[in-house]
């Protein structure tokens, strides 16, 4: 590999990323001190200038290994790439774009097995139900790592017809049993034995009194702040508790790994650093 090579995040908003400090901690841990990692301020609009910019060599400079890629660019970016993976394919959303040593530029998601390896990290390898609350992005590809490890029925909670005809679709595609639910019966959702909740901060704090006593798994993707309301009557009941710093670790030394050729990734380093920034 040539030195240095740089990489980055983009999206919008993206001061808030946590990703910048992620991959800078694993860089230092691999000894790959000639590489960077910066975000980038990048809309829909200005993604296929940015995109362009790189390939002519016009726009940053120097030599690139690879982007992370958040809202609102993870469809968006598709069609301008050259090759998209079968996983990011399933989803139609990539997060991880590699740079190949003949310019091309190829997609995939690095989300979807990132919450398989986080559950699978806190002995969640298989069940026979789950429940997913919330119908948007991160709830495809919730579905799509329940394909692996679910085998029975997926309850979808959602909040208007149409997420709930979406989700309906993306199981067909994905290959799982999914039966949709009002989000007012959401306090019904917590005897399945896996949750995955997939909302915005404060969405599911109202649910927090319905946990039951003896809850099973609890995978709440949000990491800041933490805990949610709801991530902490579960660790009060004594149930399991992934939270979403797990998630974007583990989606992250996948990204280093597939940028950088080193495996495995330093999860451990990476993870100590996200906990730093956050104060956990």
């Amino acid at each position: 590999m040539r030195e240095p090579r740089r990489a980055g995040v983009l999206g919008s908003p993206i001061a808030h990323s946590l990703s910048p400090v992620l991959h800078r901690a694993a860089y230092a841990e691999l000894g790959l001190t000639g590489w960077r990692y910066d975000a980038f301020e990048v809309d829909e609009a200005a993604l296929p200038g940015f995109l362009a910019g790189l390939r002519d060599g016009t726009g940053e400079p120097g030599s690139w290994a690879g982007l992370s890629l958040t809202m609102p660019l993870k469809r968006a970016v598709i069609p301008l790439l050259d090759e998209v993976s079968a996983t990011a394919s399933s989803v139609e959303a990539v997060n991880t774009v590699v740079f190949t040593a003949d310019g091309r530029l190829t997609g995939d998601n690095t989300d979807i097995p990132g919450i398989a390896a986080a559950l699978r990290e806190h002995g969640v390898t298989s069940v026979e139900s789950a429940v997913v609350l919330g119908a948007g992005a991160t709830a495809s590809s919730a579905l799509a790592a329940l394909a692996r490890i679910c085998a029975g029925e997926v309850t979808v909670y959602v909040r208007s017809a149409a997420r709930a005809a979406e989700m309906r679709e993306w199981g067909e595609r994905l290959g799982v049993r999914v039966r949709t639910e009002d989000w007012g019966d959401a306090a019904k959702a917590f005897e399945a034995p896996l949750v995955i909740a997939t909302t915005p901060a404060g969405a599911t704090d109202g649910l927090a009194e319905s946990v039951p006593e003896r809850p099973g798994a609890l995978f709440d993707v949000l990491y800041h702040p933490w805990p949610t309301a709801l991530a902490a009557a579960w660790t009060a009941r004594g149930g399991e508790v992934v939270g979403g710093l797990d998630l974007l670790v583990h989606q992250a030394v996948l990204q280093v790994e597939r940028m950088t050729g080193r495996t495995p990734g330093p999860l451990a380093a990476m993870r100590a650093a996200g906990e730093a920034a956050l104060g956990v």
